[in-house]
């Protein structure tokens, strides 16, 4: 029997600290080791406790949250989980770039009841530790670098991948439809910095986030890359040569409407338990472009995506699923594979060139 998950709760709400404990424990493989109100204890008691995790808030007194991971990430690196209200998607980046496995948003800075509504994703977070590898989590860090720090590397690029693409014809290939979770924001700036400026196949993606981070999310990708990024908005056209991403608190499906495909956003119900969906927006992908959908699972914990690629298989797509000694986390490549419909297993790095080789191929 594996031993339980250690966590430290670091969070200068009392309120929020009894909280957070008192649903972590509600899981059997789950144990509270300490709790803290600031860095500065948050230190002392990491040094003292050695958790397998520690979840923390942004804001608090003596030593915030960022400076605290500035010094854990140095000195001890430990997963950790921003479990805080001040959440915009700048202060969210941030907190990527300086080492956070993942976020969650509190729904609200008061103490309130409602901050139990978080209880499940906390928990799925937390127990899906077991897989996170912490030396990919340094690859992701620096890859997830601000735009600025990117631009010359992505203009060094821009002439190997032309270079590759020159005097290609498309294949057959009209959509390629990406899923990821835990890690997905570096591993999907990977991908698309990385694709030549006349990609000629749209690009669906559905990225696990709460709302209000995937506009901003798909604005630093538009700045990074060379095909066109945005936000998808209900009615919006799939078109070649631009990538949508699904907006937070939504799924992503597809619709006919009159001669084209366009966007058709869901509302989530209580028993979805991943939003977006990854196997929602492939299998619709499927059901309308059939063999000439592509599929692509990144890292992410849990399953989402397994039961859609099968869909984009079982209709003559092409498949890819990112490999274990790149994945942050390997669980939903990990059930994509399994499921024997992965035509590509490749590690981040090879997966652009892959995307790009299929989908620009010459026609037989």
């Amino acid at each position: 029997m594996p031993d339980k998950i250690r966590v430290l709760i670091v969070d200068d709400s009392a309120y929020s600290r009894q909280t957070i404990k008192g649903m972590l424990e509600t899981d059997s493989d789950v144990e509270v080791i300490g709790i803290a109100s600031n860095g500065i204890e948050a230190m002392a008691k990491t040094i003292k406790l050695k958790p397998d995790i520690i979840t923390l808030d942004f804001e608090m007194p003596e030593m915030d949250g960022f400076s605290f991971l500035r010094w854990l990430m140095k000195e001890r690196p430990t997963p950790v989980i921003m479990v805080s209200s001040h959440s915009d998607s700048r202060t969210v980046f941030r907190a990527l770039e300086f080492g956070a496995v993942d976020f969650i948003a509190k729904p609200t800075k008061r103490a309130s009841v409602e901050l139990y509504s978080i209880k499940n994703d906390l928990l799925e977070k937390v127990k899906g530790i077991r897989e996170l590898r912490m030396d990919r989590l340094d690859i992701s860090r620096c890859l997830i670098a601000e735009p600025s720090a990117m631009e010359d590397a992505v203009e060094a690029k821009e002439g190997a991948s032309a270079e590759v693409a020159a005097g290609q014809q498309t294949s057959d290939i009209e959509v390629v439809a990406i899923g990821a979770s835990t890690g997905g924001p570096a591993a999907l700036q990977v991908i698309l910095t990385r694709l030549p400026s006349n990609f000629p196949a749209a690009i669906l993606i559905s990225q696990h986030m709460p709302k209000g981070f995937t506009d901003s999310f798909a604005e630093r990708l538009n700045r990074l890359s060379r095909i066109r990024v945005k936000e998808a908005a209900d009615g919006d056209c799939v078109e070649r040569g631009k990538a949508l991403v699904c907006p937070g608190g939504y799924h992503l499906a597809l619709k006919r409407e009159g001669d084209g495909i366009r966007i058709a956003l869901r509302n989530p119900t209580d028993s979805d338990r991943y939003t977006p969906s990854v196997d929602l927006m492939m299998s619709s992908t499927a059901e309308h472009f059939g063999p000439m959908s592509m599929g692509v699972v990144l890292t992410g914990m849990g399953n989402d995506g397994r039961d859609g690629i099968v869909e984009i298989k079982k209709k003559g797509g092409y498949t890819i699923a990112e490999s274990d000694s790149t994945a942050v986390v390997f669980g939903m490549p990990k059930e994509a594979i399994r499921t024997g419909v992965i035509d590509k297993v490749l590690p981040l790095d090879e997966i652009p060139g892959e995307i790009t080789r299929t989908v620009m191929k010459k026609r037989n």
